[in-house]
């Protein structure tokens, strides 16, 4: 009789795969690539940017106003660029310590340091949660700090 509940091969090769896709998404994300950002997300996906401390802090639901928010975001600026510290990966989570590096269209530069959670299902981004700090990404993630 085999078991319904995935081997530890599959789960290690699912978080694999949620890893790349993550990585993925961040490279598209700092290449504007809105295509494939919306080919990696879920159509009812949500982002939780409420917890920002700059620009366009709120939630937004489903692909077509998630990808609005990154248009007005990514047109703010004449380039973002994300450095990942790390990929933390727990189930379904994956969880990025990082930090952001901004260009202004009038030469001002800014970095900020913040904690995305990402859930993702079937190979699809379903959630992105924006956190201030790392400990508290990794709480929310069911991850001891």
């Amino acid at each position: 009789m085999e078991s319904s509940t995935p081997s530890r091969d599959t789960a290690w090769a699912m978080s694999d795969e949620n890893v790349e896709i993550v990585k993925r998404s961040l490279v598209a994300y700092s290449g504007r690539d809105f295509e494939a950002m919306r080919e990696m997300a879920h159509p009812d996906t949500k982002v939780d940017w409420s917890a920002s401390r700059g620009l366009e802090a709120g939630v937004y639901e489903g692909v077509e106003e998630v990808m609005g928010f990154y248009r007005t975001l990514l047109d703010t600026f004449e380039k973002i660029d994300v450095e990942p510290h790390r990929f933390i990966e727990s189930g379904d989570l994956v969880v990025v310590p990082n930090t952001a590096h901004m260009h202004g269209r009038d030469g001002i530069e800014a970095s900020a340091r913040s904690t995305l959670v990402f859930e993702l299902h079937d190979g699809l981004i379903t959630r992105i949660c924006l956190y201030q700090e790392t400990e508290e990404a990794l709480q929310a993630a069911g991850l001891s700090v």
